[in-house]
């Protein structure tokens, strides 16, 4: 009793005493945590954490994880590697600790830094495909003679997540039929020399808030169904933004792309039943081309200071609504535009021997050559009727179309300019 009364100073009171006395009594009393007969034992289930910082490799981190999946954490660190990463189980979590840690690709023959797949490759039977993989917070760079940053093949359920993957000499993610619900979110996709994600034979797509800047195209999505694409920023692209090929029942929506070379959304080779909305489409090389595209949607999109074609609607193309959307260049009121002289270039609608094409509600302010370019008068069963026309040329009114068009004044010209 009085070891417990040695800490206690003389001027506490005697009820105060008494409760560390008997909380002293109590703890005395209790066994330790943990102690007694289940004192050794662990979660029923439970598989031990993968530390890859206890390996002499990063490979041989990946070969420890059992049959039935596991989690492989990597350290901090910076890491080369010669030959790709494999990972060939299924209900596995690859984790790193964000950008610092760094797996560099120093490969010069054009092989991935990372690949997921069951060990039959492209032959593995439906049966036995990979399921719910999951790749998250580390950074994989690679050189211009490497290849790929990420391979997925056959791979079910995979998730993407908060990686940074720049400088590869391929693709930067590649995900070859990872045909159910692979997820693409919150990573920095860069500098890699082909595409920064594509997709191939994939389905129920859910590409978000990633960031993609200065690959050669920002995205392909090939030979798949069901791309929802929302909340992207994708800018300075060498080529294309976004390609869209032989894929249906689609969204890009709320996606920023800027200063591509090339066209920021194309589709191509039987698309069909799918909608480009609310995006900001701004000074690429073109907006929006439907190459080969039926009953989709363009709606609400901000398409501003397009060098070319801020949409085009080829003879492939046909079944096209085209409703809602700004077509501007960078008039800001009365400071005039915002450009300087040699780069005011703002495009409009091009209509090429397409046929049953609704374009309605949209403002057409202040573009070059025309609101509506019409490539020649083959074009059939044009409605073009409830847009508004500023300071601006149109070809409508030779198109077989239905319609009417509010015409409105010219802006009135201000010699200030701003750079």
């Amino acid at each position: 009793m009085s070891r417990l009364l040695q800490n206690v100073p003389l001027s506490v009171p005697a009820s105060v005493v008494s409760v560390v006395v008997a909380c002293g009594l109590a703890a005395q009393l209790l066994p330790p945590l943990g102690a007694g007969p289940i004192a050794n034992r662990t979660l029923p289930g439970a598989r031990p954490e993968i530390d890859a910082s206890r390996f002499p490799t990063l490979q041989a981190a990946l070969d420890a994880v059992p049959p039935e999946g596991g989690i492989v954490r990597l350290p901090p660190g910076h890491f080369e590697i010669t030959s790709p990463l494999v990972l060939s189980r299924s209900d596995v979590t690859l984790v790193g600790a964000g950008t610092a840690t760094h797996i560099h690709n120093a490969n010069t023959t054009g092989q991935p830094a990372l690949v997921v797949k069951h060990p039959d490759g492209a032959q593995v039977k439906s049966a036995d495909r990979l399921w719910r993989v999951r790749l998250a917070d580390f950074r994989l760079t690679g050189t211009p003679r490497s290849g790929h940053g990420v391979v997925a093949l056959w791979i079910n359920e995979l998730f993407v997540q908060d990686l940074t993957v720049s400088e590869h000499g391929g693709d930067g993610v590649r995900l070859d039929h990872c045909y159910e619900d692979p997820r693409i979110s919150d990573n920095l996709i860069t500098y890699n020399k082909q595409v920064g994600l594509n997709l191939l034979g994939c389905h129920d797509i859910v590409v978000s808030s990633n960031q993609f800047e200065e690959n050669n195209d920002a995205l392909s999505c090939t030979d798949g169904f069901n791309l929802c694409m929302t909340g992207n920023c994708i800018d300075d692209h060498l080529r294309h933004g976004v390609i869209i090929e032989n894929t249906y029942g689609s969204v890009l929506s709320g996606n920023m792309i800027e200063e591509c070379h090339g066209f920021a959304v194309i589709m191509d080779r039987d698309c069909y039943g799918n909608t480009v909305s609310a995006n900001i489409i701004a000074h690429n090389g073109g907006g929006i081309d439907l190459r080969d595209a039926h009953g989709c949607a363009i709606s609400a999109n901000t398409l501003t200071i397009m060098k070319t074609h801020a949409v085009r609607v080829g003879p492939g193309s046909g079944r096209i609504t085209i409703t809602g959307n700004n077509f501007s260049n960078s008039y800001i009121g009365a400071g005039g535009i915002k450009r300087r002289k040699n780069d005011e270039a703002a495009a409009g609608l091009t209509l090429e021997s397409t046929r049953d094409v609704v374009v309605s509600g949209n403002l057409f302010s202040s573009v070059k050559p025309k609101a509506v370019a019409l490539g020649d008068s083959n074009s059939q069963n044009i409605l073009f009727g409830d847009n508004v026309l500023i300071d601006v040329q149109s070809d409508h009114k030779r198109s077989r179309a239905v319609g009417t068009v509010l015409e409105a004044p010219a802006a009135p010209a201000d010699p200030a300019r701003k750079p």
